[in-house]
């Protein structure tokens, strides 16, 4: 009998859709949801800390009084007074911008597809830092996109890497179309780009006529001190800044934004009309009047501590349980530790016996564009309590000691 194929419709997708495949953090979610495993895998905010009962009063007002507004269709470039409010959380970072210049979006991550909807043709190439935000290569891949990614350190981006690779490219008669990076906090390094390198990283794309995409959903949830200045309050003309509510108040209201030189905003606005028409009017709104309405400034100071709370005791379990050999980050604000393993170890194999084991995180091949990585993963401390993080990375060390043994044993067998 002819062996039936899985999906009958293979012939009929468009060359882009072979890109389009499950990222290692979503295969992961069935079973790291479960109550007995500690994931320390999604970067999911812990909402619980927000005012519920006042957001909640906010949302039934906006119905009651004004429910044939906010339940209509809307603007594609976003609601004006939102927009006003977004201006204002930039300046926290040093941003001076017009509100006609912001472009609202469905989450960064919508940001990011229309960005590379209007610049990226297939073939072409995007620079990406290694490793980069998982979501991002996914969208470049759905485009086609060739990317390139330049290793970063503890320092954030290594310009000198960056400048070999954009000569290089120049030598072989190809233009990168943009630099895509996450300078605050990086997912899923957890490493910040150091006060000298963003100026040689500004002057070098200066040098060779590219543009950046800077990503910035945590910019705000730093440990330390105030906000970071952003690469876009240097360079307004070549940096396209993406923010985002999803860390600070809540990713399930998706609502984001993209800040880009008045040229490429009006195309994001056709771009976004195309895909969406308009945004929800409602979760604009919401959002708006809870920043107008709130101590959102405080209640990102609170998130803050939490969230340093949860960095300690993960560090603090790292270095008091994990075998010699392993290595990590020390981020200074985020959500995400940078875990090397010793050496000889693969993260993406070592995966089914973290699981079993009730202890979830994601290979760092994740995390690349050309499936490397195996040496390294990513651990979240965002959302469990810090006594479950503690308890995860207890199993998560016991895991790796099982494996160092098991190559140990290979390896004197062989």
């Amino acid at each position: 009998m002819k062996a039936q194929r899985t999906d009958a419709y293979t012939d009929r997708y468009a060359a882009r859709a072979a890109g389009m495949v499950a990222s290692e953090i979503r295969a992961l979610f069935a079973v790291a949801s479960r109550p007995e495993v500690v994931s320390l895998a999604g970067g999911m905010p812990y909402v619980s800390a927000l005012p519920l009962d006042i957001i909640g009063a906010l949302t039934a007002k906006l119905v009651s009084t004004r429910g044939a507004e906010v339940l209509q269709y809307g603007s594609a470039q976003g609601d004006p007074g939102l927009r006003e409010r977004i201006c204002e959380v930039m300046a926290l970072e040093g941003i001076q911008a017009s509100a006609d210049d912001v472009v609202v979006t469905v989450g960064s991550q919508q940001a990011l597809d229309l960005i590379t909807r209007i610049f990226v043709d297939p073939g072409d190439v995007v620079i990406a830092e290694a490793p980069s935000y998982v979501g991002a290569l996914g969208t470049f891949a759905s485009f086609q996109a060739e990317v390139v990614q330049v290793p970063l350190d503890s320092g954030g981006l290594i310009p000198e890497a960056l400048r070999e690779t954009l000569s290089r490219l120049q030598a072989e008669g190809r233009r990168a179309k943009f630099l895509y990076t996450v300078p605050n906090y990086q997912n899923p390094a957890g490493v910040t780009l150091v006060a000298g390198r963003r100026r040689e990283i500004l002057e070098i794309c200066r040098t060779y006529d590219l543009l950046i995409v800077e990503d910035n959903p945590y910019g705000l949830l730093g440990f330390d001190g105030e906000p970071l200045p952003a690469l876009r309050a240097d360079d307004p003309e070549r940096v396209i800044y993406l923010g985002s509510f999803s860390k600070t108040i809540a990713s399930g209201m998706r609502v984001g934004w993209a800040l880009a030189p008045h040229a490429i905003r009006a195309k994001l606005v056709l771009a976004a009309e195309s895909a969406i028409l308009s945004h929800s009017v409602l979760n604009q709104l919401i959002v708006r009047e809870y920043l107008a309405t709130q101590p959102w400034r405080q209640q990102i100071k609170e998130f803050r501590e939490l969230y340093r709370e949860r960095r300690d005791a993960m560090l603090e379990s790292l270095e008091a349980l994990m075998p010699a050999g392993s290595t990590w980050t020390r981020p200074a604000g985020g959500f995400f530790v940078w875990l090397t393993l010793p050496e000889g170890l693969d993260s993406k194999a070592m995966a089914p016996r973290a699981i079993a084991n009730r202890v979830a995180y994601v290979p760092g091949t994740g995390f690349y564009g050309n499936g490397s990585g195996q040496a390294h993963l990513r651990l979240s401390y965002c959302y469990p309590e810090p006594e479950r993080i503690h308890e995860g990375i207890r199993r998560l060390a016991s895991v790796i000691e099982q494996e160092i043994l098991l190559h140990e044993t290979f390896s004197q067998r062989s």
